[in-house]
């Protein structure tokens, strides 16, 4: 979707990237609410299409991707406190399918679920939190090798 606008195209560039900020801090905000790509662009008065293309170009990676990190991250620190279950954490961080939850966090973090709760307990045994959240933060976009960089 392109807009038609009489404004110099660095303005609607701006305009675009304050309106992307805005659904990354809806994400950030409200990562366990029921959120889709649909919502988010309604919200911003978006397309779909147009908020994936932009949120891509701008962040590296799409609007469902940065969701789902944003779970993935917070399931983390769920799981190092070990009071709750797999599929516990699964549903309090807002995903709906316990078999996605399990495949997108062992892609970002490197192993299961239920693997990482046993072993992040005992690593970060002792750590304060602030320390263990940093240390165990998973890579985003591990899965997407990087580019080399282009040298003129």
């Amino acid at each position: 979707m392109a807009y038609v606008t009489s404004r110099p195209g660095s303005e609607q560039h701006l305009r675009d990237l304050a309106l992307l900020r805005r659904v990354r801090d809806r994400i950030d905000r409200e990562y366990a609410q029921p959120l889709d790509v649909e919502a988010l662009a309604r919200g911003v008065n978006m397309s779909a299409g147009h908020l994936s293309r932009l949120f891509r170009a701008s962040y590296g990676e799409s609007p469902y991707s940065y969701l789902m990190t944003r779970r993935i991250e917070r399931a983390m620190a769920l799981l190092r406190r070990g009071d709750l279950s797999v599929t516990e954490v699964c549903f309090t961080v807002g995903c709906s399918s316990l078999g996605t939850f399990s495949t997108r966090f062992t892609e970002l973090v490197g192993v299961p679920p239920s693997t990482y709760r046993h072993e992040a307990a005992e690593a970060t045994a002792g750590m304060a939190p602030c320390v263990a959240k940093r240390v165990t933060r998973p890579v985003r976009n591990r899965e997407v090798p990087a580019t080399e960089p282009q040298l003129a």
